[in-house]
């Protein structure tokens, strides 16, 4: 633990961007090399100006503690460019972050067929239903779903991929106790318990313009494809796609209407060569061979009703479920009925402790939980508590 504070002392450091703090440790070796060296061997670093060399003189650790405390309450681990744990996919774009702040448990991403799934905060309800059915068909068939935590289509491809009991990973643009959009903070902590989220930037930084544009090289450097669901001709996800490119990735689109302003950048993004995606394995199928292991083509499974542009077009009448009732009668999964039978009329039970007495995972849990809401058979009440609705006869 000792030595990260000298790592968080070169990432805070002020008047030092992270080509500098990357030409640093190429020529030092270390952080701690870094902190103990004088200012004539810091002007022998490549690209190394007089100024930033004066700022490397200012040795003050607080910051660093203050930081290492945080993360320590707020259960954060830190992972820096020279750890094994540090996924080598993102090693090797040209600007990796020099360490990453994260929450839950981070997936071996070398060995993953991760896909950023990436569009407008300003989507329309044929983009948010894209976006849920493609995160729900890509998490089903085995890959991992990387999101930016926006709100729009970044939060329901999370959704989807959630629904479906996979691996959602999010990349923040500010600190991963700084919930933005505040509306998403339920959705943090479920991909927390899910998957992972991960930020360069420590607990407290707030959100800020600059962030985001420098966060997107993150998600397409996690990830070995981008999908862009929906985009006007200017938005940052055509920013995503083009750091994509650069970094050697594939990019892909879905279509959208020829008159939809909302969707004319994915429209132009197919002209100019993108892979067209109207369902998850249009993407996938490009990698199966490569992840033989890991992704493997879901048609048994069925969409959930909820999903899907025609699920938002039309209202369905509420379905009427007995007060008593049998698993066979609603076509409830194993999982479903262990839970459901956990399950309080009065009494909201937490999540972590259906987790602790059901023994099922926890990525299972929050898939099931959710079917189960969405199907009218629980409720959820604040501080993602749950009790049943129904009751399951013997």
């Amino acid at each position: 633990m000792s030595a990260l504070k000298y790592w968080l002392w070169l990432a805070e450091l002020r008047g030092l961007n992270n080509q500098t703090r990357l030409a640093l440790l190429r020529h030092f070796g270390t952080p701690e090399d870094v902190f103990y060296a004088d200012t004539g061997e810091l002007l022998l670093t490549e690209g190394i100006t007089r100024e930033q060399a004066l700022a490397l003189e200012n040795r003050d650790l607080s910051a660093a503690d203050a930081i290492l405390a945080d993360c320590q309450r707020l259960n954060q681990r830190i992972v820096t460019i020279q750890d094994a744990e540090y996924p080598g996919r993102l090693k090797n774009i040209y600007d990796p972050p020099c360490l990453l702040y994260i929450r839950g448990h981070l997936p071996s991403f070398d060995e993953e067929a991760a896909v950023a799934v990436v569009g407008t905060r300003g989507c329309t309800p044929y983009g948010v239903a894209c976006a849920e059915r493609l995160g729900y068909g890509l998490a089903s068939a085995g890959a991992v779903v990387v999101s930016g935590l926006a709100r729009g289509i970044d939060a329901a491809a999370s959704r989807g991929a959630l629904l479906a009991g996979g691996i959602a990973v999010g990349v923040a643009g500010c600190g991963l106790d700084v919930y933005y959009p505040a509306e998403n903070r339920g959705l943090y902590e479920d991909i927390a318990a899910a998957g992972a989220l991960l930020s360069e930037y420590p607990p407290g930084a707030r959100p800020d313009g600059r962030h985001f544009p420098v966060r997107n090289r993150i998600l397409s450097g996690l990830s070995v494809a981008t999908l862009v669901v929906e985009a006007p001709e200017r938005s940052g996800a055509l920013i995503t796609a083009s750091t994509a490119l650069e970094q050697g990735r594939d990019v892909f689109a879905v279509p959208g209407p020829i008159d939809a302003p909302a969707s004319a950048g994915c429209n132009r993004l197919i002209q100019d060569g993108a892979g067209l995606v109207t369902e998850a394995w249009d993407l996938l199928r490009e990698y199966a061979e490569r992840f033989p292991a890991k992704l493997h083509r879901e048609e048994a499974r069925e969409i959930p009703r909820t999903l899907g542009y025609q699920a938002r077009q039309k209202k369905e009448e509420p379905r009427l479920v007995p007060p008593s009732t049998s698993a066979a009668e609603l076509g409830l999964t194993d999982d479903q009925i262990v839970l459901l039978r956990l399950l309080d009329a009065e009494e909201p039970a937490l999540v972590d402790d259906l987790i602790e007495q059901s023994g099922i995972p926890t990525r299972r849990v929050l898939s099931a939980l959710t079917v189960l809401e969405v199907d009218d058979l629980i409720r959820q009440h604040s501080g993602k508590r749950y009790t049943r609705i129904v009751s399951l006869k013997e």
